[in-house]
């Protein structure tokens, strides 16, 4: 089983998981389970205040560590083994489908910390995180959206969830490259026909034609990953 625990503002937003599609019929089969701990139940003072100005000036607020650093204690309480705790920042290392493979083969408990405003003090990086993660070269408004696409990601990869167990292997970027066409019924729409090579019940040569698929399509969208794995 994945044990997920999220640190947010908006515990609300998760209900798009526990409560929707394949994390919700995972969370059914006892495959995940995820857990929402509010920062702002944490706060000290009556106003329930998680975040202050920057020192040296600037927009916008920064979050306090007491509160989040609490809630991070509360959720590592819960947790069935010691988690790996992971920010979800644009500053952090872009997370690819091995880092997910990763996690999911060596850790069975993840924190994810979702900031907000203009950030989290840097002192709780250093004292509560192990990890930091970014989905993408682009900045959300909160960790929360980015936190899901991990926790979805890594949930496709526990094993039991996807209905077919070749499903998740043949994926995009699980051997280094991008998946291959898929076609379904009807055989022809708008002139358009499905390749006779899948037609013809020929195994070898249907693997052998999306191997070739996926090389090109992978060269043409995304050369990058093939440098990488030359590299």
């Amino acid at each position: 089983m994945l044990w997920c625990g999220v640190v947010s503002l908006f515990p609300e937003m998760f209900a798009a998981l526990t409560d929707c599609g394949m994390s919700r019929k995972a969370i059914k089969q006892k495959l995940l389970q995820i857990e929402v701990a509010n920062p702002r139940d944490y706060a000290s003072d009556v106003h329930k205040t998680v975040d202050d100005r920057p020192y040296g000036g600037g927009p916008g607020m920064v979050m306090k560590v007491a509160p989040l650093r609490a809630a991070i204690g509360e959720l590592r309480k819960r947790a069935p083994q010691k988690p790996l705790v992971i920010a979800l920042s644009p500053q952090g290392k872009r997370i690819t489908q091995r880092d997910i493979c990763e996690v999911v083969a060596q850790q069975a408990a993840v924190i994810f910390v979702a900031g907000r405003y203009e950030g989290i003090d840097e002192r709780l990086y250093e004292l509560e995180i192990d990890q930091e993660w970014s989905i993408g070269d682009y900045v959300l408004s909160g960790g929360e959206l980015a936190a899901m696409v991990a926790i979805d990601a890594l949930t496709r990869m526990v094993p039991g969830v996807l209905g077919h167990e070749e499903s998740a292997q043949q994926d995009s970027f699980m051997c280094g490259g991008l998946d291959h066409p898929h076609y379904t019924r009807p055989e022809v729409i708008d002139g358009l026909r499905v390749p006779e090579v899948l037609l013809g019940g020929n195994h070898a040569e249907i693997e052998k034609w999306r191997t070739q698929q996926r090389l090109a399509r992978t060269k043409q969208r995304r050369p990058d990953l093939l440098k990488e794995k030359v590299e």
